[in-house]
């Protein structure tokens, strides 16, 4: 029996048992999780045969995260997200959501659509959100300028979106800025160990951003507020997110109302900032940024103003788009071609990297590949 075997030896945590005790509801509504989630579960290594080792097996290793799960949907066997949002502590997350996804004809809508809300009779006072299967906006790395254009352009203009249409994100730092690569991964890639195959035997093969454009997805509306047209001023009591270096919040500064959009400018500038100029001395670690990279100064005006201390300094997303789009005006081709570079990279142990660089770099000059996707 699964229920027998130690946990470090591939058996059941407390967050399987979690989410095993939802699968027969989540079946009734039409998605099915993992074998490893099903009731009468049978580990693949201890089927006759089998090479013994579970993390040789894709159901021996354990989720790690109580909050977001990987799921199939039945009707056409898609793979998608189930987030848990306590209703209490996050009462307008669904009806914002809902309001976003309403607007997805427009093509400057970056926020991740609603597929669908369950409510488990299991657990009272708790919403399972259906979204798409987003993987981190850094990974695999970028390989181009052009492509981090690419990204900065998206990402402001997700929040300018969201800012024209009167709300406020309050958390739209690097953890929930996400992507849909699923074309960057042709051959397919675990939902949960997004760097591996399915089987998780091997990294899983991908292409560069330039061959296969992504699109980047704004996610958790937690803490986001919505303002009505009428409502003046459009302030809101500050609450803490994922990036704790805001200058407006030190000391006293959260304890009082005030203007939640300079804040979301703040994060987007400092994002930029700790992943493309800088290094993490000013924030948290995110995965696959590598203290800084090389070649994105042409930035640094625009984020020194987005990252002004005062917040009545900082330019507004209107005033950031457009100021945006007049520095990529001046960049040249060479320069959007040339490779995003980490600062702390050997160029000796980088020398494979750079060879494929190249090699994709004359053949998208060859054929007239756009040098921002």
């Amino acid at each position: 029996m699964a229920t027998n075997i130690p946990v470090d030896q591939g058996g059941l945590t407390l967050i399987d048992d979690y989410w095993r005790k939802l699968q027969p509801f989540l079946e009734e509504c039409g998605y099915m999780l993992r074998p490893r989630f099903r009731p009468g579960w049978t580990p693949s290594w201890e089927k006759p045969g089998a090479i013994r080792l579970h993390l040789l097996h894709e159901d021996g290793w354990p989720p790690t995260n109580w909050q977001v799960i990987d799921t199939v949907r039945l009707k056409d066997g898609v793979d998608v997200a189930i987030k848990k949002v306590i209703t209490q502590k996050h009462p307008n997350e669904v009806n914002i959501a809902t309001f976003l996804t309403s607007l997805t004809n427009d093509p400057t809508n970056h926020c991740v659509p609603l597929l669908d809300v369950l409510y488990p009779p299991i657990l009272p006072g708790t919403q399972l959100l259906i979204l798409p299967l987003l993987r981190t906006h850094s990974s695999p790395n970028f390989d181009t300028i052009g492509e981090c254009v690419d990204f900065f352009r998206q990402i402001f203009e997700g929040i300018h979106f969201m800012h024209r249409n009167l709300v406020a994100h309050r958390d739209c730092c690097s953890t929930n800025i996400m992507m849909d690569g699923q074309r960057l991964y042709p051959y397919g890639c675990h939902p949960q160990f997004r760097e591996r195959s399915e089987d998780l035997l091997k990294p899983a093969k991908h292409l560069t951003r330039t061959q296969a454009p992504p699109r980047y997805i704004i996610i958790d509306f937690g803490i986001s507020v919505q303002f009505q047209p009428e409502e003046s001023p459009r302030h809101a009591i500050p609450i803490k997110g994922g990036d704790d270096t805001v200058p407006e919040f030190e000391g006293s500064g959260a304890d009082f109302p005030r203007d939640p959009f300079p804040t979301d400018v703040y994060f987007l500038g400092n994002l930029i900032r700790q992943e493309f100029l800088d290094d993490h001395a000013h924030g948290p670690l995110t995965f696959g940024a590598h203290f800084g990279r090389e070649g994105f100064e042409f930035m640094r005006p625009l984020v020194s103003d987005m990252i002004r201390v005062n917040p009545e300094e900082r330019p507004t997303m209107d005033e950031v788009v457009a100021r945006f789009e007049t520095i990529v005006a001046g960049l040249s081709t060479w320069k959007l071609r040339s490779r995003a570079r980490g600062k702390e990279e050997y160029t000796i142990l980088s020398l494979p990297k750079i060879i494929r660089h190249w090699y994709r770099r004359v053949g998208f000059m060859l054929r007239g590949v756009p040098p921002i996707p």
